[in-house]
């Protein structure tokens, strides 16, 4: 006799008015979910996956959105259930973690009191129990110091630890079903191994059913016993992940699967390689090439950073003396020659933004020089500096955020050609027109605004905007990491086409370990405002030797099922804060060269704890 399921899903359709007609968006899905399950509904952006949880929840605008077929809890049918019945079983038999925490928690309650909060209303649990219980949850998902930390703010805490108080508030009530909408995609990657690591744990504790909403499919084969692929609204493939992974039938699944970077996949291979591009409607598959060898090292770098420095004070009041500092980028060190891509790595936290922008002079170091072409960037007036911007451009991680939403593209795009007088208004309509076809878009759309765009259709343009002023140098900050799988496919392969083309040297700035082997030259792994290791990618990947540096390959997620358990165990030690006392002097580090070009920083006793030396090892 088989065990009835937890959920059973049965040709679910949701619709939402729009100018007065209903409009399907997800359209006949069904799908069962067993007790102690892990079910991912993988997807693109705009597929359906997360308007198919927020179904279950019945979450969607009640007068604007209809939901139809049926949707049963442990045999309950939940569409038919009164509304003061359905609150009950939210949080209570179902919970929900959602992809921001920040937008879950309320920012002006302690993360205690708001954890406290579910287990009064719902366990009818005294304040003073609630609060024991809420300690013991925080406890659980492994807050180090929970009792003191019961009465912070959401602000005092990393995303990592914020997504962990979000899962110790799902399970707060002990649900039968936990749904997880994207719960890593915003997080680095060690902290993406940790909270995956945790839901599994608390999974088998718990013995709760899973449904993991995603778009990475590294992730899926982490976690999931069963997968769901949803395209346009509809399920068009339904297995075991295993199964879905080795035998594939529908193209749109091939299309997914063939865009993931895969860590390894570049042994062997000395420069970068595009990612095979396949039709989703015929599955048929592009043999990836390597790009041709455009670096000149023979030529003098394009940049050349030495001994960059930048701080930020931390003042008592407005007025106040300096309490401390923030050492957000510590006597960094690099040069990129034309043709060339420097990867910066490393988590949240460690300078890899801050790099890029004080290279830039969007921030203002504290000392060091940036030689762009022989010209100190750091020592010119603010004249010279817009002069020399024109030979180095930034594309920022949010496209959207990045362009004015009362700006037409065309005229998104042009700007910096009439702002630098580098052309008249009718040749910049047509350096618009061959930009946007150099970057995969049609001429015909300079007239349309950033809202009528994908997230992959903006972060094209903002490339070609950043290209409308011939640029030697591309500083490309996590301007792939909020795109879907196959989007961020496309878009790499757009800039390795680019750098072919024009030379362009690019730092290139990620938290994504797989997507850095397949793009970059070199690398250089940052922690706490310090590079710790850099060399040649090969060598990086072939033979890091810091441990951080392993660390970091060690928690990538392994787009293979079938090797689910051979990962090393996952530290769960917070990133250290880089905050130093007012006096703070830094140590001078000292580098060995491993190979040729291959520098690792000497490192001291902080890195020889047994729960990194497990990592490392």
């Amino acid at each position: 006799m088989t065990t009835p399921p937890i959920l059973s899903v049965s040709n679910l359709t949701t619709s939402f008015r729009v100018e007065g007609l209903w409009k399907p968006v997800v359209r006949n899905v069904s799908f069962d979910i067993a007790p102690k399950e892990t079910l991912a509904v993988v997807g693109e952006s705009g597929s359906g996956k997360s308007v198919t949880a927020l179904s279950i929840m019945r979450l969607t605008p009640s007068g604007n959105s209809r939901i139809e077929g049926s949707i049963k809890l442990s045999g309950q049918e939940l569409l038919t259930l009164p509304d003061a019945d359905m609150r009950k079983i939210r949080g209570n038999d179902i919970a929900m973690i959602f992809q921001e925490p920040m937008t879950s928690l309320n920012p002006v309650l302690t993360i205690g009191f708001q954890i406290a909060e579910a287990l009064i209303l719902h366990r009818n649990l005294s304040r003073s129990a609630a609060e024991a219980e809420t300690i013991r949850l925080l406890e659980k998902v492994r807050i180090p110091a929970a009792k003191s930390r019961f009465h912070e703010y959401p602000h005092r805490f990393s995303g990592g630890m914020r997504q962990r108080v979000m899962i110790a508030m799902a399970l707060a009530c002990k649900p039968k079903l936990l749904i997880a909408d994207e719960p890593t995609t915003a997080l680095d990657v060690t902290i993406q191994a940790q909270i995956l690591e945790l839901i599994k744990l608390l999974q088998e504790e718990e013995g709760m059913s899973v449904l993991f909403i995603t778009h990475d499919m590294g992730v899926v084969a982490e976690i999931a016993d069963r997968t769901v692929v949803m395209y346009n609204g509809e399920a068009v493939e339904t297995g075991a992940t295993e199964d879905i992974f080795a035998r594939a039938h529908h193209p749109y699944t091939r299309s997914l699967l063939s865009a993931v970077p895969k860590l390894g996949s570049m042994t062997g291979r000395r420069r970068p390689m595009r990612f095979p591009v396949v039709d989703r409607l015929t599955g048929e598959s592009d043999v990836p090439t390597e790009t041709p060898d455009t670096v000149e090292a023979s030529e003098r770098p394009v940049i050349e950073v030495s001994n960059l420095t930048t701080r930020f004070e931390i003042r008592s009041g407005l007025l106040g003396k300096v309490q401390g500092r923030v050492h957000a980028v510590e006597n960094v060190s690099f040069s990129v020659q034309a043709g060339e891509t420097l990867a910066l790595v490393g988590e949240s936290g460690c300078g890899k933004s801050t790099t890029g922008r004080s290279v830039m002079r969007l921030i203002e170091p504290l000392a060091g020089s940036v030689l762009l072409d022989g010209v100190d960037v750091l020592k010119l007036n603010q004249h010279d500096l817009r002069e020399q911007r024109k030979r180095m451009q930034m594309i920022f991680q949010d496209p959207f955020a990045s362009l004015n939403p009362r700006m037409n593209v065309g005229a998104a795009i042009a700007e910096p050609l009439l702002i630098n007088k580098l052309a008249t208004r009718s040749e910049a309509r047509d350096k618009v027109a061959e930009l946007l076809r150099r970057v995969g878009l049609q001429p015909d759309m300079a007239s349309r605004f950033p809202h009528e765009f994908s997230g992959g259709q903006r972060q094209r343009i903002c490339i070609a905007r950043a290209l409308a002023v011939e640029p030697r140098l591309i500083v490309a900050d996590e301007s792939v990491s909020a795109l879907d799988v196959s989007v961020k496919a496309q878009v790499i392969n757009l800039m390795l086409e680019l750098q072919a083309r024009m030379k362009l040297a690019y730092l290139f700035i990620s938290h994504d370990m797989a997507v850095v082997e397949r793009v970059s030259h070199r690398v250089a792994v940052m922690y706490l405002g310090e590079i710790v290791e850099i060399g040649p990618r090969e060598a990086i990947f072939g033979n890091p030797q810091h441990p951080y540096t392993k660390r970091l390959l060690a928690a990538v997620p392994i787009a293979d099922p079938t090797r689910r358990h051979e990962k090393n165990p996952v530290s769960n030690d917070e990133i250290k804060s880089p905050v130093r006392a007012a006096d703070y002097i830094p140590p001078i580090r000292q580098y060995r060269e491993v190979s040729p070009g291959h520098a690792v920083m000497i490192w001291g006793e902080e890195w020889e704890k047994p729960a990194v030396q497990g990592i490392a090892a």
